[in-house]
């Protein structure tokens, strides 16, 4: 595309609304501009679909205009090279000046194939490498025999028989020169499983870097499905390379991995594998007298043995077009090789890389996955909570029974090597013992006062408290140790493997079984989680000392610390976003509320003057009509909403509310879905009603449901309840009783359903928000981080007044409020922001196309107010847009609102009614059902 022309969108599969039309050609402005931007379309506008037809369409763009670029400067020196030859020279003058140019046009192919590492010298320099290695490798077996036989002759005369357990003896380890290992007998020089930076040896070495790329990112991988399933629609399905990245634990075909069930455990397993596989098989080995014989172990994961299908995977990927997580299990099935490995083959070649959240914000996980993002393209959806999604990844905790289990562990192993380990294997697992006590002493220190002072306190009360770093360093008198060393000898000596793996055989040995390979791995693993919480606090610790603050929570009372752990609460986010900003050519965060966009730039790039932040938003599709947003003040018998946390819970008022169901399922026909701040109390409401009989009342118009508290079980509960909704409709066939009217599903505000579950048509004719889910004063993680945002832009002395290590006493309510009432500006609208965030995000779920109609009640008299007197800081004005122009912001009394939605119910049903043989536009514009 020329410069100045209008942008067009041709690979759009319908034809779009005009909203659409307007959100991509803001987004390929953006992405012109480069920088930060920031585009907001309402849920249901086919924000998706417009995202992938502009972004791609720009790369495609571009990489033309590239090439005529490159093309016009190649015509424009071949002309000058061409100029320099006069036609009066000699030919054999003419002839050298050709030969020249095609002599420097192969020396500059040549160079960029040793800068890359494409020529043919690739392969005699690697077999050179490889003859080295296996030069250094008879060395270092003739060295180990030395060395081995001189050990048996120590271990005679120190009586220590080792047998089995060899496989757990450390490798010496040079303290002085860090990062240097040598080999020690029963052991390779390899590094912790937990680095996976060096983890590219299943790359295509002979595929080149694709220049552009575009990085797409979501929260969830339901969420990238539904991506790649819109990317289906279009051309680019076919036209790029595209690859989905995901979690070992979605994408691992290996039965025996996959089985350990946790996170955590299959990623250590399968990287374990992967060292097994680097030893060349050879990593065991057998004695006799003193002489070292070896023998085949393990050869890795069964499911990359074989690096042809790896290449193999990587073809069909391209050839198939763009495949979502369970496309590509699929595939690695049907070949028999790893999807996860071969997914991240694909990456350098690929123009379009869909991957989740911590994959591209973590900068651990960009650099085991090989992800380069020098002048890409970045899209991260859903970003309404960007700044505190990326401040919790780089969070770490470890519990008092895990640090009990890791002294414990420690303790025995350093016991049972003590004589066999080298100077520095000896200190840095001193100073590991020193650290975990150190800890330990945090968490059962009862110097400080109980807060009921002479009184009994609870035994099941919490005392906490929260410090700076370098403050927590001093108090434990831990702050001369060199926890960058220290961390980097647990990378490269592999330590926590080796005491987990002891620790699970001792365990093992306990309980009189007897094990295999992986017969205790459930042992193995919970010790090896317990270190991994460890090394997550120590590196927590090396981070800037006003990054964030360690939280300290133990008993009040008996001090007995079973229930205490410290945390590191990352609070400074814009250094992490920085890193990610300055590589990048563009990063766009999209989403269906950004608002308060100034909130967001203070905390992620608060460098960007305003006028450099590109922003875009726009409407909804749906007509006004459509929608119906009530604050409803008062219930049935009169009586005021007031569901604040010191009223909420009366009888009086969770029977009110109980009576306004019973009202709405007469007149709102199919689904209503009830959002509750909280399901502790969703719990109290569902047992009063219960108590009171206005359950019975309720189900016998509609069917009730909850929302499970575990996510596992949501699936099930929202198929019953569309179930329901479906056969009222008269799609299904199934014999329902006459008398029910469709469903109610009690959901809470921040649960999964409120995140990610759409509630288009009858699914959500009308949604209810209960009260105001202000999140609770006495959550320290978030006094923290608002005494962090409070201070922004201030200066430290400015700041002296919120940010303490004073603990928080034993009203931690209390605590919390006042740091919330002590807020000028910034903290407490911090505070109301995640408020109306979660209010948006959960009222959101119901419109979702533009046949789609639906009534929104905010109950709440706090909802209520007159429009000319309502402040900045009111609820309401925190409403989307698209809700605000239509919102009824106060009503007499019930009777009012009754009428409202009558009339509102009544003539939306005719209009569908009339509309509905056009009910098929909802797919012909490409929105999301």
């Amino acid at each position: 595309m020329e410069r100045g022309e209008e942008p067009t969108f041709p690979a759009f599969p319908y034809k779009p609304y005009s909203i659409q039309i307007d959100f991509m050609k803001a987004l390929y402005q953006a992405l012109n501009k480069g920088g930060v931007a920031m585009l907001e379309s309402p849920t249901g506008t086919g924000k998706t679909l417009s995202i992938i037809c502009s972004a791609l369409q720009w790369i495609i763009d571009r990489k033309e205009q590239m090439k005529s670029e490159i093309k016009s400067k190649s015509d424009r020196n071949q002309r000058s090279e061409d100029d320099s030859v006069c036609d009066d020279e000699p030919d054999w003058m003419k002839d050298f000046v050709i030969e020249k140019i095609d002599s420097d046009t192969v020396k500059k192919k040549s160079d960029k194939g040793k800068l890359g590492f494409r020529n043919s010298n690739k392969k005699n320099l690697k077999n050179s490498c490889r003859d080295l290695l296996r030069k250094s490798e008879k060395e270092e077996d003739d060295d180990d025999e030395r060395l081995d036989g001189e050990k048996n002759v120590k271990r005679k005369e120190d009586n220590v028989e080792l047998g089995e357990e060899e496989e757990f003896l450390v490798e010496e380890y040079e303290s002085e020169e860090e990062g240097k290992t040598k080999r020690k007998a029963g052991g390779n020089c390899v590094s912790s499983s937990s680095d996976e930076a060096n983890e590219n040896e299943f790359e295509d070495e002979e595929e080149e870097e694709e220049e552009l790329k575009v990085y797409f990112c979501s929260r969830t991988h339901s969420q990238l499905s539904q991506f790649i399933k819109e990317l289906k629609k279009t051309v680019f399905a076919s036209k790029l390379k595209v690859v989905c990245l995901g979690s070992r634990k979605n994408f691992c075909i290996n039965k025996d991995v996959l089985k350990l069930g946790s996170s955590s455990q299959i990623n250590e397993r399968c990287l374990e594998l992967q060292k097994n596989k680097k030893t060349n098989v050879v990593s065991k080995a057998k004695r006799s007298g003193g002489k070292l014989h070896r023998i085949k172990g393990s050869s890795g994961c069964p499911m990359l043995r074989k690096h042809k299908l790896q290449k193999q995977f990587g073809t069909e990927l391209s050839q198939q077009g763009a495949l979502d997580i369970e496309d590509l299990v699929n595939l690695g099935k049907k070949i028999g090789t790893c999807p996860y490995y071969g997914s991240r083959s694909v990456i350098p070649t690929a123009s379009l890389v869909v991957l989740p959240y911590q994959s591209l914000l973590m900068k651990s996980s960009r650099q085991s996955l090989g992800v380069n993002l020098k002048n890409s393209v970045i899209i991260i959806d859903e970003a309404h909570n960007l700044a505190d999604s990326l401040t919790s990844m780089y969070d770490s905790k470890i519990t008092f029974l895990q640090l009990k289990e890791v002294q414990s562990h420690l303790k025995l192993y350093f016991e049972r090597f003590r004589n066999l380990l080298g100077a520095g294997n000896r200190r840095y697992i001193q100073t590991l013992m020193v650290l975990a006590q150190a800890f330990l002493r945090a968490l059962l220190d009862d110097t400080n006062p109980c807060p009921n002072s002479g009184k009994q306190s609870d035994q099941n009360s919490m005392f906490s408290s929260s410090m700076a770093i370098n403050d927590f360093l001093f108090s434990l008198n831990i702050d001369n140790i060199n926890l960058v060393k220290l961390r980097h000898y647990i990378k490269e000596s592999n330590i926590i493997h080796k005491v987990s793996g002891y620790g699970g055989k001792l365990i093992g040995a306990q309980k009189d079984s007897v094990l295999d390979d992986g017969g205790n791995n459930g042992a193995r693993g919970s010790i090896l989680s317990g270190f991994q919480a460890l090394v997550g606090i120590l590196d927590s610790l090396t981070n800037n000392d006003g990054d964030g603050r360690i939280i300290i929570s133990k008993r009040t009372f008996n001090c007995s610390g079973e229930q205490g752990f410290l945390k590191y609460v990352m609070l400074a986010g814009e250094k992490i976003f920085s890193e990610i900003v300055d590589q990048t050519h563009a990063v766009v965060l999209a989403g269906g509320t950004l608002q308060p966009v100034a909130e967001t730039r203070e905390r992620l790039f608060p460098w960007l003057c305003p006028e450099q932040l590109f922003f875009f938003s726009c409407g909804h599709i749906v007509p006004p009509q459509s929608i119906l947003p009530i604050a409803v003040s008062r219930g049935p018998a009169g009586t005021s909403f007031d569901f604040s946390y010191t009223s909420r819970s009366s009888l009086s008022m969770m029977e009110e509310l109980g009576r306004l169901l019973c009202n709405l399922v007469v007149v709102v026909p199919e689904g209503i879905v009830v959002f509750f701040p909280s399901f502790e109390y969703e719990g109290k409401v569902h047992d009063a009603w219960k108590s009171s009989g206005i359950l019975q009342r309720i189900m016998k118009k509609k069917l009730v449901f909850r929302e499970p508290r575990s996510s596992i079980d949501v699936e099930h509960v929202l198929r019953e309840y569309k179930e329901t909704i479906v056969s009222i409709s008269g799609v299904d066939s199934r014999e329902v009783p006459v008398q029910h009217s469709g469903a109610i599903l009690l959901a809470v505000v921040g649960g999964k359903i409120s995140e990610g579950i759409n509630f288009s048509d009858g699914m959500g004719r009308c949604v209810v928000m209960v009260g105001l889910p202000y999140a609770s004063p006495s959550d320290i993680e978030l006094i923290e981080r608002v005494k962090h945002i409070e201070g922004l832009g201030n200066s430290n002395t400015s700041r002296t007044a919120l940010v303490d290590n004073e603990p928080y006493n034993a009203d931690v309510f209390q605590a919390g409020f006042e740091v919330l009432r002590n807020c000028k500006r910034r903290g407490r609208e911090y505070y109301e922001n995640l408020c109306m965030k979660a209010v948006n995000q959960s009222i959101g779920r119901v419109i979702r196309h533009s046949n789609d109609y639906a009534a929104i009640l905010l109950v709440d008299a706090r909802y209520a107010s007159d429009p000319a007197n309502r402040s900045f800081s009111h609820p309401t004005n925190k409403l989307p847009e698209w809700i605000k122009s239509r919102f009824v912001s106060a009503t007499q009394n019930y009777g009012e609102v009754h009428k409202l939605l009558h009339q509102f119910f009544k003539v939306n049903k005719n209009r569908e009614f009339q509309q509905k043989v056009e009910c098929k536009i909802t797919s012909d514009h490409g929105i999301c059902e």
